[in-house]
């Protein structure tokens, strides 16, 4: 009788921590994670995790700083200011570490009037510090970027380092500025023809995080 009841409790002990132990499991280990929430003024190094996404769309200008050619720094060939957009994803593969892709657009007017396009795309690999409400992530795009200049037509290398700082408004959205370096090389059949594009990117983005 003793043996019965003792199995008995046993099995109703069994039954009530088996659902506990589930719920438990089924929980995230946050770690030192701070919910985004919380208070703010605290360092917050961990506010991303694994597996985090953002999706970011960025307009701006684009200013043509010098071309590089077989003589030294060309003439400059386009006007003093154009305009660029591009949309990016990016993954985070921890606090800090992100990848993602990018792909975009820009026109600037030459100086004998005429529209010069540029599209590039490609990859991002980048590294992102959080304090408090300010994210300061830097990046590097590698890529191609189609070229369009009157009849003619490039299809060339695109790399472009990027620097940010974003205010993070809500857990779904934050909003920063960008300030990008375009490297644009043009290489032809004749080295001496070859010219290296660099152009300053200055442009502001929202993002949305999820």
């Amino acid at each position: 009788m003793r043996k019965a009841r003792a199995f008995f409790f046993i099995v109703l002990w069994v039954g009530f921590m088996l659902p506990v132990t589930a719920q438990e499991a089924d929980e995230p280990d946050t770690g030192d994670d701070v919910p985004i929430d919380s208070d703010w003024s605290d360092f917050r190094p961990s506010l991303y995790a694994r597996g985090d996404q953002t999706f970011t769309i960025t307009l701006g200008v684009v200013l043509p700083m010098f071309f590089l050619g077989d003589a030294g720094i060309l003439d400059k060939k386009a006007g003093p200011v154009g305009g660029t957009g591009a949309l990016s994803y990016n993954y985070f593969l921890g606090p800090h570490l992100f990848l993602g892709a990018e792909v975009g657009g820009m026109f600037i007017q030459t100086l004998g009037k005429n529209m010069l396009y540029i599209v590039p795309f490609g990859v991002r690999l980048g590294y992102q510090a959080v304090l408090k409400r300010f994210e300061f992530p830097l990046s590097l795009m590698v890529g191609g970027a189609p070229q369009k200049y009157l009849e003619e037509g490039y299809f060339g290398l695109f790399i472009k380092p990027a620097a940010s700082v974003f205010f993070r408004f809500n857990p779904d959205w934050s909003f920063g500025l960008n300030a990008a370096w375009w490297f644009v090389p043009e290489w032809t059949r004749e080295p001496a023809k070859d010219v290296y594009g660099n152009f300053l990117e200055l442009t502001l983005s929202a993002r949305y995080h999820f």
